[in-house]
């Protein structure tokens, strides 16, 4: 039997996850949010969960990781897309590994374009994308080693998944918390009926405003959540 909970943080509009084993108490934690961690921590004791893993679907530019906080007191260990290059961490995964918690396990999906190390990760009937796939969207490609022939690759990856693939992302806007993959293919304005030419044409053509964490939340992502 396993365990999920899916939690917001609302000042970035991030979502995370805890996953568990429920017979063996081992658990992951994906996306963690500094300023949630007390709240992560007392729901895994109040559920009597073992933290193994602290998972990081990319470094973020929106908020600060609490993967540093929840390390430090439950010493789990920390795992980040080996492209990403963050030295920090516990675990360079790479594209095809898998992470065992009890009987559980993630298995990692290299998704780069939004930035170079996005890994989105499967459980059973998931997916948890991260800010590579969105719900009714994308990540943007404008920074942060963005590239959007990339991102278009990595999409195509995803949505080769079954239509009843459950998509959990990494941020929703519009109070939206899980989607699928058949909706995306064919609802995602961003994605559907867009070939590899058109989708670069899009993206390279937004006018984004500034991420308004950015300049505190990148350095401070690169070491994990500790804050200059």
């Amino acid at each position: 039997m396993s365990l999920f909970r899916q939690l917001y943080d609302e000042d970035s509009s991030t979502l995370s996850y805890l996953i568990a084993d429920a017979d063996t108490q081992d658990a992951v934690m994906i996306d963690p949010v500094l300023g949630q961690h007390q709240r992560d921590l007392k729901l895994i004791e109040t559920l009597g969960l073992k933290l193994r893993y602290i998972v990081e679907t990319h470094v973020h530019a929106d908020h600060v990781t609490g993967a540093g906080r929840l390390r430090e007191a439950t010493g789990a260990r920390v795992a980040v897309g080996a492209a990403a290059d963050v030295s920090c961490a516990d675990i360079q995964i790479a594209d095809g590994a898998r992470l065992a918690f009890g009987k559980e396990h993630l298995s990692a999906m290299a998704t780069p374009g939004h930035t170079r190390g996005c890994t989105s990760y499967r459980w059973h009937d998931r997916v948890f994308t991260g800010d590579t796939l969105l719900i009714g969207g994308c990540g943007r490609t404008d920074f942060q080693q963005g590239n959007a022939g990339q991102l278009y690759d990595s999409l195509q990856r995803l949505l080769a998944l079954s239509d009843e693939t459950l998509v959990y992302p990494g941020h929703d806007y519009a109070g939206r918390r899980v989607s699928c993959i058949g909706e995306e293919r064919t609802l995602n304005s961003r994605i559907a009926g867009q070939d590899r030419e058109a989708f670069v044409a899009l993206m390279e053509g937004l006018s984004l405003p500034y991420p308004r964490h950015i300049d505190e939340a990148l350095p401070a992502n690169q070491a994990c959540g500790r804050l200059a």
